[in-house]
């Protein structure tokens, strides 16, 4: 960048003042001011046009690296399916083979009725001491115990003044 400072200003003021002359001073005065004003809107737009072209060269690039990824998901998603597809056609093709045997609906009341038990029996093996001191729920209370418990009492004794 051109280092100006004041002393060289001033000598540049002085130089134009006596070549150019003290009438015809403003007016180049002026037309200098414009032209460096235009001069700086032009580097302004240049600047801004080459961020534009940057700007979209990077969404270029991220446009290319998401169809990228796109398609890659979508061969994946085509090769599990042939899969799921092959495996689901050799069932079909033989189903003595491949299948295991359908649980009778009672072993399923048995297997039902047993998962409740031991869940009854993991949720009651805590003692009643532990479950107070860790803020565990010892007791359920319905809505409306809630609010006959919690609700607050009104007062008997009002005196007026």
């Amino acid at each position: 960048m051109i280092d100006l400072g004041l002393a060289k200003l001033a000598m540049i003021g002085a130089v134009a003042l006596i070549v150019i002359g003290p009438e015809k001073l403003p007016k180049v005065a002026r037309m200098a001011g414009s032209l460096l004003g235009r001069a700086q809107r032009y580097l302004n737009d240049v600047k801004a046009e080459v961020s534009r072209e940057i700007e979209l060269d990077e969404l270029r690039k991220m446009q290319q690296n998401m169809q990228e990824a796109a398609t890659d998901l979508q061969s994946t998603v085509a090769k599990e399916m042939a899969e799921v597809e092959q495996n689901v056609n050799s069932i079909w093709q033989d189903p003595a083979e491949n299948t295991q045997p359908i649980p009778e609906p009672d072993q399923l009341a048995r297997k039902a009725r047993e998962f409740r038990r031991k869940k009854v029996v993991r949720n009651s093996a805590l003692p009643g001491w532990y479950k107070q001191q860790t803020g565990s729920k010892t007791r359920l209370l319905s809505a409306s115990a809630r609010v006959a418990k919690y609700r607050p009492k009104p007062k008997t004794n009002q005196s007026f003044y």
